[in-house]
């Protein structure tokens, strides 16, 4: 009853919205959502293109919440309103909008400016923003799975580089926890992300990816797999049989739990995105100029993977300032912007060019792991249903790490919800 009366006053609230927008000839409107501290920079930046381009710009702040901001956004394009014109998509939202038929395409606008896709990570364009060959948004902030590492007690207990494989990973961790735990009981050997949520899908692709699974394949959903079996048993095992991760993964462990378990320096290892990094390094950090961050491992024969995560900028079909929007799209996304991002927010840039500027380097030396990790991001699957395959999959993936259903049945019967899920959406014949 909370959730539905949330989601009338969220319908409520974007109605109003649209109904005073209506009024006349409109400026055109950016929606953000995120941290106050990040929207208010980007607001600044938007009002300085206002002031020198004389496009009259509102920028419209959404929650913080992703869920609450992807709803607002599909009831007014669902509505096919003229607002918003311009605004940022979570890489998992960008298959339902452009099935939708909810995006302008950046064809015509990118070759009317001589412009390419190529100063972006293609590989991120290619998984997620171009159909049928055509290119519906483009990356503004850029995210992937990342391993992070104390780098003291490694050298402490003699262990010279982080683990490249699973195996040795739990080598490490049962012979630096053991140690460890003498002086502090709650010390772990790795968290990560295991509780029923998105971030849970995202852990989940990247061991099956590391072991020559995933979640997809051949375009169609492929859970029930050896190799995804083998790898869901490994994530079980941490808790259960290795006892290196804690019981509290599979009830509470997401981003954040699992950050301040190891910034208290309760943890050697950790799976989190980049954001965690400037937290770590802050001055009240307890592990400040201690940790480190590689790829994350892999089984053996396989290779590292590493969830892509981000937010794309996007234009509505239904805006009726086009011309205005891409101006704004071509400001967000040029290199002067998105150094500025990532120098004044940390945010890891869509271009890939950025990864090589000396001023971005010299303040964040880290983002040089971070291109060889994007450059091999796997994604997940870029479905209009997704919301409906990635429900199914966290509620049997978090019942197989709380040891309640062995990973074979988990996976076959995962496997069986999502085909009828599949089905619903296939054209009848």
């Amino acid at each position: 009853m909370v959730k539905q009366l949330g989601n009338l006053l969220v319908a409520i609230i974007v109605a109003v919205t649209l109904i005073g927008c209506g009024k006349g000839k409109r400026e055109l409107t950016f929606w953000v959502g995120g941290a106050p501290d990040e929207v208010d920079y980007l607001e600044s930046l938007i009002n300085h293109f206002s002031d020198s381009t004389g496009i009259k710009i509102r920028v419209v702040r959404q929650p913080t919440d992703s869920d609450q901001r992807r709803q607002e956004l599909v009831i007014s394009l669902q509505a096919k309103q003229p607002d918003p014109d311009v605004f940022l998509m979570d890489v998992i939202w960008i298959g339902q909008f452009q099935a939708s038929g909810w995006l302008e395409p950046f064809d015509t606008y990118l070759a009317k400016d001589s412009m390419t896709t190529e100063p972006f990570f293609q590989r991120v364009v290619d998984l997620v923003d171009v159909y049928d060959d055509s290119v519906y948004a483009l990356p503004v902030y850029v995210d992937g799975g990342l391993l992070y590492y104390r780098t003291d007690l490694l050298n402490k207990y003699g262990f010279a580089t982080p683990p490249k494989t699973w195996g040795k990973l739990v080598d490490y961790a049962e012979k630096v926890q053991k140690a460890e735990r003498q002086n502090d009981p709650e010390f772990d050997g790795f968290v990560w992300e295991g509780a029923q949520y998105e971030g849970l899908v995202c852990t989940f692709l990247e061991f099956t990816a590391s072991n020559g699974g995933g979640i997809e394949e051949n375009g169609l959903i492929a859970l029930d797999r050896p190799q995804n079996i083998e790898a869901l048993r490994f994530m079980q095992d941490l808790i259960h049989r290795y006892k290196v991760s804690p019981p509290n993964t599979y009830t509470e462990m997401k981003e954040e739990e699992v950050r301040r378990t190891f910034q208290r320096g309760d943890a050697l290892f950790e799976r989190n995105w980049p954001y965690a990094w400037k937290l770590h390094e802050a001055d009240d950090s307890p592990v400040k100029g201690e940790v480190g961050i590689s790829a994350l491992p892999h089984f053996e024969n396989h290779e590292s993977a590493s969830t892509l995560g981000g937010w794309h900028i996007g234009m509505s079909k239904y805006s009726d300032v086009k011309n205005e929007a891409w101006q704004v799209i071509r400001y967000m996304l040029s290199y002067g912007t998105q150094k500025k991002l990532v120098l004044n927010l940390g945010w890891n840039p869509g271009r890939r060019d950025l990864y090589d500027d000396p001023e971005v380097l010299k303040q964040l030396p880290h983002l040089a792991k971070l291109r060889d990790v994007f450059l091999h991001a796997v994604a997940r699957p870029n479905l209009p249903y997704y919301t409906q395959v990635s429900a199914v999959i966290q509620r049997y993936v978090n019942n197989c790490l709380a040891a309640k259903i062995d990973p074979a049945d988990a996976l076959r019967q995962a496997q069986k919800e999502i085909d009828r899920v599949t089905a619903d959406y296939q054209p009848q014949e």
